[in-house]
């Protein structure tokens, strides 16, 4: 492990959906993973993982009858990297096209759902990926979205005829595809490469702190 991953820790929203197969692949690029279910266990990590679900249920999120853990998703994303696979894009997306559902609405992009039709239309897709290096990404689509529109401060990453398929905004990064079901590390790298600044940053700022007398 390197040193930039120790003690690093990531949180995979564990409410329903592939969230083990995400904490699998953060374990195997060497970081400690932990499912979150509850409010307060936001607290402590230096970023986040949404992962593929039912949007609507998802939408409904509560933290059993305390404060909703959809609120307190809200208040942390300021600066903390956040990743949406699938219905995680769904889930930060500013704009969902044709529906009005609950949403954390912090990411400047509109969003298409089952873009390409049901589940028995789920498909594999060699995808070129810039940033990920010259090797075409096994990208996964299981009742995926793309996204249709996005916003000046939107970095394209991928794209196919249908859409944009992977994108970031800042500390937010979005894919329509699942790399969490494939032997590829290359995408949750990269988001950890984005939570490795985060973490700098946050003890850079420490360091700068007047001492307290």
């Amino acid at each position: 492990m390197s040193q930039d991953s120790q003690n690093i820790v990531v949180g995979v929203l564990a409410l329903q959906g592939d969230f083990a197969e995400h904490i699998k692949m953060l374990e195997l690029c060497g970081v400690r993973a932990i499912a979150v279910r509850y409010a307060e266990e936001l607290d402590g990590i230096d970023g986040l993982i949404i992962p593929g679900g039912e949007s609507t249920a998802v939408a409904k999120l509560t933290d059993e009858g305390s404060a909703p853990i959809f609120s307190a998703i809200k208040e942390k994303i300021g600066a903390m990297p956040v990743y949406g696979t699938c219905m995680g894009s769904i889930f930060l997306a500013k704009e969902i096209e044709g529906s009005s559902q609950g949403r954390l609405a912090v990411m400047d992009i509109k969003v298409k759902r089952n873009a390409f039709g049901p589940q028995r239309r789920s498909f594999e897709s060699d995808l070129v990926i810039d940033s990920l290096g010259a090797e075409a990404f096994p990208a996964v689509f299981i009742r995926a979205p793309v996204i249709v529109e996005c916003g000046p401060a939107v970095e394209v990453l991928s794209a196919i005829d249908e859409g944009i398929v992977m994108a970031r905004q800042g500390n937010l990064l979005v894919t329509a595809f699942h790399p969490e079901i494939t032997d590829d590390l290359r995408v949750h790298q990269y988001f950890l490469e984005m939570v490795k600044e985060y973490r700098r940053s946050r003890v850079d700022q420490a360091r700068l702190q007047p001492l307290k007398r």
